[in-house]
C-alpha cells in the first residue's frame, strides 16, 4: 500500500482546497458563450455600474478598436476577452439599423478577411489576433446583419469561432488553430422569399468534449456535435425546418442532459450525447430568433414573425409531441403560455423569480416565471429606435441595449424603475458579456469596457 509522508498530504490537501477556491470564483468571471453561463445572461458577485458616458468617455475603463463589422459578443475567459469581426474590402461597408421592413441583401462581393481578436480583459490590448478565413463571402448578408454575426465560445482550454458558410474554427488560448470545418452553404433567408438573404447568426455551444451547432437553414437543415480536441463528427441529426438565428441550449439535470432548441415546425429538445429527439412542439413565429432558456424546472423559449409570437413555459422532463392544442394554452408538459407577447430578436431575461421579455420597438414586460402573470409592460424610449441586442442583468439591475447605443438600466423587481439611461456614442447591436462587475459592449466600431 502506498505510504504518503506528512508534507505530502498537505500539499495534496492544499492543491483541493485551491481548485475548489478557482472553481468557486469563475462565478461572476466567466462568460464563456452567447449571454454567459447556461445563456442565462445573468452574472452575479460583483456590483455593476449604473451610469457611465461612452461619449464623454465617463466611468469608462478602455475603449479598443475593432475593425470590420460583427454582431457577435465578446466572451470572457479569466483575463481574456475574445471577439469576431469580417472585415469587407470596401472603405464604407453598408450597415443599415433601425426599424424598417426592407430586406434587400448587401451587394458586396469583395475579398473579406474573417477575423478573432484576444484582449486583455483589465486593459483591452490586443493580445493576439488570427485570420481564420479570406476571400469573397459564400452567401449575402442583410443590411442590418454582418458576416460575424455568431458569438464564439470557449471552455477555458479551447475556443471556437463559427463564421457560418466560411466555416467553424476551433483554436487553443493562445492563438494557434487546432482544427478547422466546412459545413457547406448555410443559406439562411425567409422560406416564402427566397431571394432575401439574412446571413448566418446561430452560435457554437460547447459541452463537456463536444461543440454543437444549430444549423437550420435553407437547404438541408442539422444539428451535429463535434469532438472538440480534433473536429471529428460525433453525430448530426436532420432538421426540416425554416431557417432561423436561434442558439440552441444546453441543460443538464439528473435525469437526462438535453440540447434545447427554438424553431417554427420543430421547436424541441434532443439528447446531448447521441442527437435523438426527446420532446417537440410544432407552431409560432416563423423566423425563431431567442435562445431558449432555463429556471424553476421550466424551459423558456419565444419567437415570433408571421403573425404569431408566442412565449412557452415547458417543463423539463417533456417528453414526445407536446404542441398545443387549438385554442389551449397548457397542458400537461407546457405549464403556461403567452399567445401574443413573444420576442422576435431578442432572447428573455429570466432574474429569480422574474421574467423579461423586450420586443423590437423597446416594449418590455415582467412576467412571474412560475406561473405567467404579467407585472408590468413598459415601453423603453420614444419608439423610433429598435433594439436587437438581448437583454443581460446582475447586481440587481437588468441592461437593456437600444441600436442607436443608449443602454436603459431597469431595476430588478414586480414595478418599473428606470435607474438611469446611458449613452455608447455609436451603434450598438450586439449582446454585451459581464465579468468581475464589469460590462464589454461591442459597438460598431470597438469594445468597450465600462466599469
Amino acid at each position: 500500500m502506498l505510504q504518503l509522508t506528512t508534507r505530502t498530504w498537505v500539499i495534496l490537501l492544499l492543491t483541493i482546497c485551491l481548485n475548489q477556491i478557482a472553481l468557486a470564483g469563475d462565478e461572476g468571471v466567466n462568460w464563456p458563450g452567447f449571454r454567459g453561463p447556461n445563456a442565462s445572461g445573468v452574472a452575479e458577485k460583483f456590483a455593476t455600474p449604473t451610469n457611465w458616458n461612452g461619449e464623454e468617455n465617463k466611468n469608462i475603463k478602455w475603449k479598443t478598436a475593432i475593425p470590420g463589422l460583427g454582431h457577435s459578443s465578446p466572451i470572457v475567459w479569466g483575463n481574456r476577452i475574445f471577439i469576431t469581426t469580417a472585415i469587407s474590402s470596401k472603405e464604407d461597408p453598408q450597415l443599415r439599423v433601425g426599424l424598417y421592413g426592407d430586406g434587400t441583401p448587401v451587394d458586396d462581393e469583395t475579398v473579406h478577411h474573417w477575423k478573432v481578436f484576444c484582449l486583455d480583459k483589465n486593459t483591452g490590448r490586443v493580445l493576439w489576433e488570427q485570420t481564420a478565413q479570406e476571400g469573397v463571402p459564400k452567401i449575402k448578408r442583410h443590411p442590418k446583419a454582418t458576416h460575424a454575426n455568431c458569438t464564439m465560445a470557449t471552455d477555458g482550454k479551447y475556443v471556437v469561432a463559427f463564421f457560418g458558410s466560411e466555416g467553424l474554427y476551433c483554436y487553443d488560448m493562445n492563438g494557434k488553430l487546432i482544427w478547422k470545418k466546412d459545413l457547406g452553404v448555410l443559406e439562411s433567408g425567409p422560406y416564402d422569399a427566397p431571394s432575401l438573404r439574412w446571413g448566418f447568426a446561430s452560435s457554437p455551444v460547447i459541452y463537456e468534449n463536444m461543440v454543437m451547432v444549430q444549423c437550420d437553414v435553407l437547404k438541408n437543415g442539422f444539428l451535429a456535435a463535434f469532438n472538440i480536441e480534433d473536429g471529428k463528427e460525433i453525430w448530426r441529426t436532420t432538421r426540416a425546418d425554416v431557417a432561423a438565428w436561434s442558439t440552441p441550449a444546453v441543460h443538464q439535470d439528473g435525469a437526462r442532459t438535453q440540447l434545447i432548441v427554438n424553431g417554427y415546425k420543430h421547436i424541441g429538445s434532443y439528447d446531448v450525447q447521441t442527437g435523438k429527439e426527446l420532446w417537440r412542439l410544432a407552431g409560432g413565429g416563423d423566423v425563431p430568433v431567442p435562445t431558449p432558456i432555463v429556471g424553476h424546472g421550466l424551459v423558456f423559449i419565444t419567437n415570433a414573425h408571421g403573425g404569431r409570437a408566442p412565449i412557452y413555459a415547458i417543463r423539463l422532463d417533456a417528453s414526445g409531441d407536446i404542441t398545443l392544442e387549438d385554442g389551449a394554452a397548457a397542458n400537461d408538459y407546457i405549464v403556461w403560455s403567452d399567445g401574443h407577447n413573444g420576442n422576435y430578436m431578442q432572447t428573455p431575461l429570466l432574474y429569480g423569480d422574474y421574467l423579461f421579455t423586450c420586443k423590437d420597438g423597446g416594449v418590455m414586460t415582467c412576467y412571474d416565471a412560475k406561473t405567467g402573470k404579467r407585472f408590468y409592460r413598459q415601453r423603453l424610449g420614444t419608439g423610433k429606435s429598435g433594439f436587437t441586442a438581448s437583454p443581460v442583468a446582475a447586481d440587481g439591475k437588468i441592461y437593456f441595449s437600444s441600436e442607436d447605443g443608449e443602454i436603459y438600466v431597469v431595476q430588478i423587481g414586480p414595478e418599473f424603475k428606470l435607474l438611469a439611461v446611458n449613452p455608447m456614442g455609436e451603434i450598438c447591436m450586439a449582446t454585451p458579456a459581464i465579468s468581475e462587475g464589469v460590462l464589454f459592449f461591442r459597438t460598431q466600431n470597438h469594445l468597450v469596457a465600462v466599469k
